[in-house]
This record gives structure tokens, sequence and C-alpha cells, in this order.
């Protein structure tokens, strides 16, 4: 059954990816006309990055009310996936700022929240690596999470929409954002990434398993 679900994931993703590049018409209202394809990566890389930030302060906050390391493994993976996503959003918006706006970098509200976010990830790993105790390693981990946590909708979603930014704004969810082609191409990606996101996240937290257990983690 398992290796049903990853063929059906292969063939889903490569129809999205397809329809994406080729089966999607040009959008009005940009420069470049083709260059609103990228939101089919773009923002569904940004929305399992949130799902992950928050599955990661989720974990964080099951190992901190019972210390089973096995929480704090699963929140370490879902942090690294998220540092990743956040990574890969910013790349994607920066191809997008380079043909839209002329830059690839233009601090932006948005673009520099996104790199406070990635920074504040990144420093999770450090902190970690600082401490050597296991337990201890665990516990800083995890106040620094729902640290992280707390920060990231501010960052993210607050902090953009309520200065100026050159962004696009309400794209997804206004009635007259997308067409419905591309609501379509958005929300088959959207739910392709997820899925591929749990499965690399199930295989990631079961090899860490196997090492916390055998005291190499």
């Amino acid at each position: 059954m398992a290796k049903i679900l990853k063929v059906a994931l292969l063939i889903w993703m490569t129809i999205v990816i397809w329809a994406a590049i080729i089966y999607a018409p040009p959008a009005q209202l940009f420069r470049v006309a083709s260059l609103a394809r990228i939101m089919f990566f773009h923002i569904p890389c940004a929305m399992t990055a949130t799902v992950l930030s928050v599955a990661s302060a989720g974990f964080a906050l099951l190992f901190l009310s019972t210390k089973d390391l096995n929480f704090d493994v699963k929140s370490r993976a879902a942090a690294a996936l998220a540092t990743l996503y956040w990574i890969l959003t910013t790349i994607t918006g920066a191809i997008f700022a380079k043909e839209e706006w002329g830059m690839y970098w233009n601090w932006d509200p948005k673009q520099s929240a996104i790199l406070l976010l990635i920074l504040i990830y990144l420093a999770y790993f450090a902190l970690r690596s600082a401490v050597v105790d296991r337990r201890k390693q665990a516990l800083v981990a995890a106040g620094y999470t729902l640290f992280a946590a707390v920060i990231m909708p501010f960052l993210t979603f607050v902090l953009p929409n309520t200065t100026q930014s050159l962004h696009p704004k309400g794209v997804i969810f206004s009635s007259d954002g997308m067409d419905i082609t591309y609501k379509l191409i958005f929300w088959s990606s959207t739910f392709g990434f997820l899925a591929l996101t749990y499965w690399i996240y199930k295989v990631q937290t079961a090899l860490e398993t196997i090492a916390l257990h055998q005291g190499a983690v």
C-alpha cells in the first residue's frame, strides 16, 4: 500500500509540475505574464513551512509536558524542514522580484521578515549544537521553538500586511484573485507539497528515532 501511495504521489506531482509550467495560461497584470506560474511553487512552499513551524512548536509542547525525547526528535525534524521550506520560499520570491521589480532583493517588508525568520531558525540549530547534554538540549530547544512559533505569524502575516509592500495581497482567498484553472493547479500543488513533505518527514523522524535509541543523537 505504501508503495502504491508513493507512485501515486509521484504521478500527482508530475501532473502538477506539467500543469504549472505548460497548461496554466499567462496571467494578467504582471510585467512578465508567465511569471505568475511561480506562485504554484512559492506559495505552497510558504504554506508548508508554516504548517511545519506549527508542528515543531506542537511537538515541543508535548516534549515539555512529557519529557519524552521522541517528541523532541519530531520537533527538531519539523524545524529542519520548516527552515528548508522558508529558504525555498525566499528563493522563489527573489526570482519573482527580479522579473517583476528588477531586483532579486529590495528589502521589501515581506522579504525582510522572512529573512529574519530564517535566521531565527538557523539560530535554533546553533543553540542545539551548543548544548551537549541531550535532555538539556531538548529543553532549551523546546523553549526556543515556542518563541519562534510566536514570532512566526507576526513576521509572515502581521508585519507585511500592516506596512507598505510591493508583495501582492489577496491573491489566494479573494473571489477575483485567481481564475478556476489557477485555483485548481494551486491547491493541487499545495496538497502535493504537503503530502511529499509528510513522507520526507516520516522517513527523517524514523531514522532519527533509531539513532536516538542507539544513543547516537
